[in-house]
This record gives structure tokens, sequence and C-alpha cells, in this order.
């Protein structure tokens, strides 16, 4: 083989070049991705009880909305979390190539059945569904740069007035806010909850 191509250099020269202007041509053919789908499409479903132990989260709502996910078409696991604050996540991951639209249309059909299963608290406060990728795209930090706002005063304003407007632009699936913003822990005076004839269920609604 070697000596056939010794022998005709010409012939070479020619196939080489076609061989190299084949190769320039596809480049500008094969699809190329600044971030190629790769991992399968995930649906982020968010539920808020306020007040909520983690134990109870997890007992009341986290495996209510679970309970109604099996069976989802293209669904390969899913994962949860409840955490102290009184905030559920579950978190579906579908094979590849699933249409991320139709899985959280099938996300929303499910949830439906198990609204109606939750305390009222959380149906109050509304149960969100969204698409959500392994790689954030952008990162935005926020300073004080006057010093006159701490960590907890930026996170707080960062939730109370950025957060929402971001998460209704066009395109945004998902948004992480990090940082610790305020909390209040209330504990209850039996006695005096029953002087005002008042139940530890009607807290939520004193001001």
């Amino acid at each position: 083989m070697a000596n056939f191509f010794i022998d005709r250099p010409i012939f070479a020269w020619v196939l080489a070049i076609l061989l190299c202007l084949t190769g320039a041509l596809a480049i500008f053919s094969l699809p190329v991705e600044q971030y190629p789908d790769l991992a399968p499409p995930n649906v982020r479903i968010t539920a808020n009880y306020p007040g909520a132990s983690a134990q109870t989260l997890e007992n009341t709502v986290t495996q209510v909305i679970e309970q109604n996910m099996t069976g989802l078409d293209n669904l390969m696991y899913m994962s949860s979390q409840s955490s102290g604050t009184g905030q559920a996540t579950i978190t579906l991951s579908f094979i590849a190539g699933t249409d991320p639209d139709e899985a959280v249309q099938q996300v929303q059909n499910q949830l439906q059945s198990a609204m109606r299963k939750l305390p009222q608290a959380v149906q109050d406060q509304g149960v969100t569904v969204r698409k959500t990728g392994d790689t954030n795209i952008l990162t935005i930090a926020f300073v004080s740069t006057d010093g006159s706002m701490d960590k907890q005063d930026i996170a707080d304003y960062v939730a109370s007035n950025i957060q929402d407007p971001l998460s209704r632009v066009n395109g945004v699936g998902d948004i992480d806010a990090y940082g610790s913003q305020y909390s209040m822990r209330i504990w209850l005076d039996p006695a005096k909850l029953n002087s005002f004839q008042m139940t530890a269920k009607r807290r939520d609604r004193c001001n």
C-alpha cells in the first residue's frame, strides 16, 4: 500500500487535499451547542408549609406528592428534600431526550390530584413546578457598596424585590437564591391562647 502512494505522488496529494476539504466542509454541518443537552431533563416541585418541622413536612407534603408522581412517562427517578424552614423540594429526572415541556405538563396534571390531600396552608401558599438544569448559566452577586446592609439585609431584599421578577423573564427556568434571610420562630403560650379562646391552628391569622 505504501509503495502505491510513493510511486504515485500526485494521486497521494490529490487524495490528501480532498480529505482535508471534506473535513473542513463537515465542520460547518456538525451540530454544535455551547451547552449540549447531555443531562436528562429535570422538573422541580417546590411547596412551602410555614412553621412546619422537617418531619411534619415530609409526612404531610413530600410523601403525598411523591406518591402521586409514580407512573409518569419516561421518569427515571426522583429525589426530595424537606427542610426545617418549611420548604419541600421534589426533583424528578426524566430519560434524556424527553421533551421538558411535556414533562412539566405531566407533572402538573398529576399534581392536581395531590393538591386536595395537602394541608390547607400549603394550598394557600401554592405549589410551583419548573424545569431545571444541572448547570447554572448565570450567577449574579449582590453587595452593599456603602456597607449599610449586611448579608441578611441583602438576601431579604433580593428575595422580596428581585427574585420573583427575574423568574418571570422569558427563558428563565429556575432561580436559586443563596444567603441568610430573615426568619422568626414563635413559641405559643397555651394559657394565653386559652384566655383569648384561640387554638394553635389559628396562629397564622394573627398579625
